[in-house]
């Protein structure tokens, strides 16, 4: 019976992460009425089988929700991702604090201390290391973007910016067309323009917000249409880390907890 009890977690967990990712990534927004309905399932389903079967571990549950959502709130507020982000961690952890052992057996051939008792972070952390393969991925493209068109990657105007902001803006946008950031609402600008005409300064966005997005394209092209700078505009799609936290999950169940198991590769 606890094998159920574990199958309808799982189960209820990529549903519903499975929808919020399709939603995610069509809108880039997620209706509240996902994880207002996930949250008690959820929590319905891991305290009834906890209760039964292993009543000593609803405070660890307990303990397990306050410390992931705590962690989700300061990865929310210091802008790490986004509201829709956040309210997922936390809703894993009401469905999934533990790794569900009755059911699944990762292929590593071992749950990491970290899935024992805080399973969510073992999820948020091989979502960070899928997402990070999408950095390479992207610097790849602008290496090879710089050597078919021959174009600098940074004009003139950013040679106040230092490496670093480079290398964050190459990892994580690439060169687009002023009229493909107005068609393309969830693609953002990684740059924008102080001043008017001499004393026009272009300056880099490490982190784009929907805030003002507009009204930053609209500079961009104004500075276009006078000539003052080139219609080659550094931006970001915007990647839908919902999607992140989806595989994130499937590769936690079926594989384990990639750092653990790189970090017992080295100690051998």
């Amino acid at each position: 019976m606890q094998v159920l009890f574990d199958l309808a977690r799982t189960a209820a967990a990529l549903a519903f992460l499975f929808y919020a990712s399709w939603s995610d990534h069509e809108t880039r927004e997620v209706s509240d009425a996902v994880w207002i309905l996930l949250a008690p399932v959820g929590f319905t389903l891991t305290f009834i089988e906890t209760y039964i079967y292993e009543n000593t571990q609803l405070p660890l549950y307990g303990i397990c929700f306050g410390l992931t959502a705590l962690f989700a709130l300061i990865i929310f507020y210091s802008g790490g991702f986004g509201g829709a982000d956040a309210k997922a961690l936390m809703c894993l952890a009401l469905v999934l604090p533990f790794y569900p052992t009755n059911s699944f057996e990762p292929l590593s051939g071992t749950i990491s201390p970290i899935s024992q008792i805080l399973f969510p972070l073992t999820i948020f952390s091989n979502s960070v290391l899928l997402a990070a393969m999408t950095a390479i991925v992207m610097l790849l493209y602008n290496i090879f973007w710089r050597l078919k068109t021959g174009k600098r990657l940074f004009e003139a105007d950013y040679t106040n910016e230092s490496f670093g902001r480079k290398i964050l803006i190459m990892i994580t946008g690439y060169k687009v067309s002023v009229n493909k950031l107005k068609e393309k609402w969830h693609v953002y600008p990684l740059e924008d323009i102080d001043g008017e005409a001499e004393n026009l300064r272009r300056k880099l966005i490490v982190v784009p917000k929907d805030e003002g997005r507009n009204a930053i394209v609209e500079r961009l092209e104004n500075a276009i249409n006078t000539g003052n700078i080139q219609d080659s505009i550094w931006a970001t799609p915007g990647l839908p880390f919902l999607i992140f936290f989806t595989l994130g999950l499937l590769l936690a169940l079926f594989l384990g907890d990639i750092v653990w198991i790189f970090v017992r590769f080295l100690l051998g």
